[in-house]
């Protein structure tokens, strides 16, 4: 087969061989096909005809139509499931290996006769124009805080033009954590861009039928920093592009970096928090020419920060409860009746009463839960022992797993109402006296095993508030200043 190597050659041999024998030989090739060529004036290449035709028999030609009137109607269908109904149609004429011939005629009928694809287009950002925000898992990361999982989100905030990026690690989507997220950020940027763009959070916007774009709440902390609201489409992620793709490279950079620490356990949050900073900080090293002309542009911040919480105003229940953010929270029971203002921020509430604040809970994640704390309500329980039994938040009352094992013991040595008096009164102890004492004194009648008793306990916690175990005498040596003299000598020597 003569290649396009050989006819440039025999071109080039024409001009300086006597005979068209001679150049046809020296190029590779006979006399009447060098005549071929030349007559031809085109390249091997050139004149091939494409290969139209089959080397083998469709084996779906006669079902073929049948496929594509079910893939007009329904567009989705795989080649797969095609296949399988072949085979259930006409058993046995159908070899699993012809899947991969009907895949691909499947796709050449979305590449010719199919439905028309989405089409992206892609966005050309101005400096100091667009941030963007979005939260995150970081489940799959297996971040730890003293050996114990560490199961929370990332609100990641990001401007498109030069990539600058921050964010902090929060336990819900919630409209309190993108306040407080997007107001940190702002405050660390020093200025605040024209517009924020985030997905269809629902704490911010509305459904679709909905006449008003906003919540309220989140269109108040717009107007408060003069930013224009965007929100991507429903079903399309692609739209938050930008902050998507620094999902999945931030993520990756937490990674690595945490494989050259060697560890992905921290003592504290607070050490976390340090390291996804100095994170940030790498990242953002590299970006800092097109981030300062955004700087250029970004207009002032107001004078104060807009409230990150969300209030609600309730009354106490006689069982000594609110009810804030769908959760379930205990008060003092003097409370019992008056109605409190709740604030309820991304991780703590507030109970203000009388314009003080009385109360500061940790808040709850999700919904339909309760957080009782037994000091708010012991004054009473001892009073009504035989409430305890049956009282639906009774596995708040337990502070501890040694407080749970002391009340199962109890009831196993005492009738029901016997038992709840008991623990009862150790709870009591635990709230006048002090629970780490009195979880301490537990572990040590545990360990001894045998019964226990709340007299037993007071009198233990008694003495050591009595007598304190003494300090510890620390005696450090007076050092001989001489020794150093001796040193310095020495490198005088060498």
């Amino acid at each position: 087969m003569v290649t396009d190597r050989q006819v440039r050659r025999l071109r080039k041999l024409m001009h300086t061989e006597k005979t068209k024998a001679a150049a046809a030989d020296k190029a590779g090739m006979d006399e009447k096909t060098a005549r071929k060529y030349m007559g031809l004036d085109r390249l091997p290449s050139e004149i091939k005809k494409e290969h139209t035709w089959r080397t083998r028999g469709d084996p779906f030609e006669e079902v073929w139509e049948d496929l594509r009137k079910l893939l007009q109607i329904n567009p989705g269908l795989e080649a797969k499931t095609l296949f399988d109904e072949l085979q259930r149609r006409y058993r046995g004429r159908f070899a699993d290996g012809q899947l991969r011939t009907l895949q691909r005629h499947v796709k050449r009928w979305r590449a010719l006769e199919g439905p028309p694809k989405e089409v992206f287009f892609d966005q050309e950002h101005h400096p100091g124009k667009l941030c963007q925000s979005d939260f995150t898992s970081m489940k799959d990361l297996g971040i730890t805080i003293a050996k114990q999982l560490f199961e929370h989100l990332l609100y990641h905030f990001v401007l498109p033009y030069s990539d600058w990026e921050t964010g902090a690690p929060c336990f819900s989507e919630s409209l309190e954590a993108l306040s407080l997220g997007l107001q940190n950020a702002l405050w660390e940027l020093g200025g605040v861009p024209q517009a924020h763009q985030s997905d269809r959070l629902s704490a911010a916007v509305h459904k679709l039928d909905h006449p008003e774009e906003f919540t309220q709440r989140y269109a108040a902390l717009l107007r408060h920093y003069g930013l224009k609201g965007r929100k991507s489409q429903p079903n399309s992620p692609h739209e938050n592009g930008d902050i998507e793709q620094r999902h999945y490279r931030f993520k990756k950079a937490v990674d690595q970096a945490l494989m050259l620490r060697g560890s992905r356990d921290f003592e504290s949050r607070k050490d976390y928090e340090a390291f996804l900073r100095e994170i940030f900080m790498q990242l953002n090293a590299g970006r800092k020419a097109r981030f300062q002309q955004e700087v250029k542009t970004f207009r002032r911040l107001p004078r104060q920060r807009f409230p990150a919480c969300r209030r609600e105003d309730v009354r106490v229940s006689g069982g000594s409860t609110i009810r804030a953010g769908r959760n379930i929270y205990s008060v003092n029971s003097r409370l019992i009746g008056e109605r409190v203002q709740v604030r309820l921020y991304a991780e703590h509430i507030e109970v203000w009463y009388a314009q003080r604040c009385v109360e500061k809970i940790p808040r709850l994640r999700g919904e339909g839960k309760h957080r009782i704390q037994y000091r708010h309500i012991i004054e009473w329980l001892v009073r009504k022992p035989g409430a305890f039994e049956n009282y639906r938040y009774r596995e708040d009352l337990y502070p501890s797993s040694r407080f749970r094992m002391l009340y199962d013991g109890l009831k196993s040595r005492h009738t029901v109402h016997k038992a709840a008096k008991e623990y009862l009164g150790v709870l009591y102890l635990a709230a006048t006296e002090g629970e780490s004492l009195v979880d301490r004194a537990l572990e040590g009648l545990l360990r001894l095993g045998g019964p226990i008793s709340a007299s037993e306990l007071k009198m233990i916690v008694s003495h050591w508030k009595a007598s304190p175990p003494p300090k510890a005498q620390v005696h450090i040596e007076k050092v001989d200043l001489k020794s150093y003299d001796g040193l310095l000598d020495e490198k005088e020597v060498v």
